[in-house]
């Protein structure tokens, strides 16, 4: 199976859909949002090796995000932007999804296959969190 099947087919999988309308609840309330969070960077932290660095790196990029906007830091992301994230974090914290995550090698494929998609479908939005984020490590407080 390609990579594009495999997209098409999670992204269509009652798995998704399920995380999809969990998502619009979850980005409703912080505490969720913030649960989240802690689940997927206990599940990231556990993939160990240089071939998960990229995936780690991404979920904390996500995490750093969401963290911001339960927050009230952070809202400059558009809504649709913000559910599809909440989505796919759902659905990577999730062991029984379209490949389950017990199964050795392939168990992940499914997790990186949503995670590649979502960073190349929102790539702009991505990019603007990172640009304020580093533009407020460099504000310096006055007074």
């Amino acid at each position: 199976m390609d990579k594009s099947s495999l997209l098409s087919r999670v992204l269509k999988s009652v798995f998704f859909k399920t995380a999809g309308g969990r998502a619009y609840k979850t980005a409703n309330n912080s505490r969720s949002i913030l649960k989240l969070i802690q689940d997927a960077m206990k599940k990231s932290g556990g993939l160990s090796g240089a071939s998960f660095a990229a995936v780690r790196a991404q979920i904390t990029l996500l995490s750093r995000l969401l963290k911001a906007y339960a927050s009230g830091e952070y809202r400059a992301i558009p809504w649709k932007s913000l559910v599809s994230i909440i989505a796919v974090m759902i659905y990577f914290v999730s062991p029984i999804d379209f490949l389950p995550d017990i199964l050795p090698i392939v168990g992940f494929t499914d997790d990186i296959a949503l995670l590649v998609w979502l960073f190349s479908s929102l790539r702009g939005d991505l990019e603007k969190f990172e640009q304020w984020e580093s533009q407020k490590k460099e504000v310096i407080p006055i007074g």
